[in-house]
């Protein structure tokens, strides 16, 4: 699942990505 941490962050760049980073986060906290 590191990797995929990984990848994520290199779209993050997107400015299209920012928006969904919010949500990806608040389910971050749920899987944990």
């Amino acid at each position: 699942m590191g990797s995929l941490i990984k990848k994520r962050r290199k779209r993050m760049r997107k400015k299209k990505h920012k928006k969904m980073l919010r949500r990806t986060r608040h389910q971050r906290q749920r899987g944990k």
